[in-house]
């Protein structure tokens, strides 16, 4: 059969499809002071004893307060102190913007006490010894709304006391925003998602073309402006990633024709979506004290879906009415292996398999990694709504099937529990990411000899369920396997057992 996805059996109804960053959270570290051991070098290089670090500190915190005083000062604005700390900011600054415009320059500044990692000195009676210690501590922090010429609406969070570490947040959408209003091109943004661009395809490629290089300059540029003691350490500021987020919108011509779609999928997707499924759309192989959860909540704007394996998450909403959206979110980019150079401690250097660095110049890949992810989930969910397909899938496996030899091969029963086992093992995770072999699917039936395995193996291809890689004893599912797949569970898991139970009882 022919696959037919979401997005071509609606491809009618759909305007565009675009996918780029959203909410990006970059953290930045002044490593001359970034640790206990660090920070007791700065002091000693200054003269100053642990215990004297107050005395240190103090002055570099009235050079942050006067200059977070000067730069409001200038630009006409007073610093409002929030008392609460769960008072949305951005509530604030969205009814300042729309009162001011958006044009480029400092929006409003922000101070609040927060909680922050600070040091605390500490003295060894038995040894003599003194030094820093990480404690958890509160400080003022500074938060500096601003209206970037490139990068658009974003904050920069500066903490009063060392170690001195920055949060930078701005929003991909805006800096697309920004960059098709340079080209020229017609567009409408509505809050962080486009439901209108004159060429979906063009834009897709310039989300493609992000400069990390030129983020790294504005990085250092925006550190010197708004937390100057950050001169007096040379090296300046390190940047990695906090958290990341990444939007794959499909945008519909008409809420009409989204409303009934996302309200099938949405509810089989609380269902549906299994622990392996979502290690599966991570293209990872499923852990054993992975951490997984899925949340169905209503929200101000409609309802979201989101699916939680440890750091990382997968949400679904309707956005607007008219914009279905895949978000994936990192808060540990690490969980993320490639092909990449590894430096060792010994001065030795190799190219192997490792996690992804935190370092901003990571963006690059995680791109990639990101909106395969949302394509994979978007795949998924699409198969939970095609009904006509299913029951075409269904028919198609249940059959008999015949070899060269005009062998008959019976077909699987999803009601027989030998081959319900079979095939929903067949959906784990680690055989998406390294393929199906006879010897692994032995750890999952144990009580099947090789002879049983080769036939069931056997009756997989011939009912198109799975394919063979040339030269090789591995296996790969099909569209048609993994559609059929989903659908079977779904079907006995989610509709069958739960009336039989009802009966019953």
């Amino acid at each position: 059969m022919k696959e037919e996805g979401l997005l071509k059996r609606y491809a009618d109804k759909i305007e565009g499809v675009l996918g780029c960053y959203d909410r990006v959270v970059v953290s930045g570290t002044l490593m001359q002071i970034a640790h206990p051991e660090a920070m007791s070098a700065a002091l000693w290089r200054a003269g100053v004893r642990c215990f004297d670090l107050g005395q240190y500190v103090e002055p570099l915190r009235e050079e942050i307060r006067g200059n977070a005083e000067r730069l409001a000062k200038e630009n006409g604005l007073a610093i409002q102190y929030l008392e609460n700390r769960r008072a949305r900011k951005e509530d604030v600054v969205a009814e300042i913007v729309a009162k001011r415009g958006r044009h480029p320059g400092l929006v409003c500044v922000f101070s609040a006490m927060e909680n922050c990692t600070t040091f605390r000195p500490w003295h060894d009676k038995k040894t003599g010894k003194t030094g820093l210690k990480f404690a958890a501590g509160k400080c003022l922090h500074y938060y500096f709304y601003l209206i970037d010429p490139e990068l658009d609406l974003m904050y920069v969070r500066v903490p009063t006391w060392a170690p001195y570490r920055l949060q930078v947040y701005f929003n991909g959408h805006n800096w697309l925003g920004h960059r098709l209003a340079k080209a020229r091109m017609d567009f409408r943004l509505e809050d962080n998602a486009f439901v209108a661009i004159s060429d979906w395809a063009r834009a897709q490629a310039m989300s493609e073309e992000f400069s990390v290089h030129g983020l790294h300059q504005k990085l250092a540029a925006l550190a010197r402006r708004f937390c100057p003691v950050s001169a007096r350490f040379t090296d300046g500021y390190h940047w990695s990633i906090m958290q990341v987020e990444y939007a794959l919108d499909v945008v519909f011509r008409r809420a009409e024709d989204l409303r009934p779609l996302y309200e099938e999928i949405s509810r089989q997707a609380l269902l549906a979506v299994k622990v392996d499924d979502m290690a599966r759309f991570w293209d990872k192989r499923l852990s054993p004290e992975a951490q997984a959860a899925s949340q169905f909540q209503t929200l101000n704007e409609g309802t979201r879906i989101k699916h939680r394996l440890g750091d990382q998450s997968l949400k679904m909403y309707d956005k607007h009415g008219r914009v279905l959206r895949i978000e994936a979110t990192s808060n540990d980019i690490t969980f993320f292996r490639h092909h990449r150079k590894v430096d060792h401690l010994d001065g030795r250097s190799e190219y192997k398999v490792a996690p992804l660095k935190k370092s901003i110049y990571s963006l690059t890949d995680l791109d990639e990694l990101l909106a395969a992810a949302c394509r994979r989930y978007l795949d998924f969910v699409g198969t939970l709504e095609e009904h006509s397909a299913s029951r075409h899938d269904l028919d198609q496996i249940s059959r008999p099937a015949r070899d060269e030899q005009d062998r008959s091969w019976r077909g699987f029963n999803f009601f027989l529990a030998e081959d319900l086992k079979l095939l929903l093992a067949l959906l784990r995770g680690e055989f998406t990411l390294n393929g199906l072999s006879g010897r692994r699917l032995r750890h999952v039936l144990p009580n099947k000899t090789r002879g049983q395995i080769a036939r069931l193996l056997r009756r997989l291809r011939l009912h198109g369920l799975v394919r063979k890689v040339g030269h090789t004893y591995r296996y790969y599912l099909t569209s048609l396997g993994r559609r059929a797949l989903i659908v079977a569970r779904k079907l006995t898991e989610h509709l069958i057992i739960p009336e039989l139970a009802t009966v019953c009882a």
